[in-house]
């Protein structure tokens, strides 16, 4: 049951993951060495994103250990 767990929390992390890299891709007006127009909001999300799976791996364990 752990295994499920951990592989929906990748899954969802890595959907957050690829829907922002397409999302953000669009802007080719920005150069290699600036930051992107909307970088903080991804940055945020991807931590949500991040802290949501440590926290589905988290209860997993803690579901393992009853």
């Amino acid at each position: 049951m752990r295994r499920g767990f951990r592989r929906a929390a990748a899954a969802v992390t890595l959907a957050a993951l690829a829907g922002l890299t397409t999302a953000c891709g669009h802007d080719e007006a920005a150069t290699p060495t600036s930051t992107p127009s909307g970088y903080a909001d991804m940055k945020q999300k991807v931590d949500a994103a991040e802290s949501a799976a440590a926290a589905a791996d988290r209860d997993a364990t803690g579901d393992a250990d009853r």
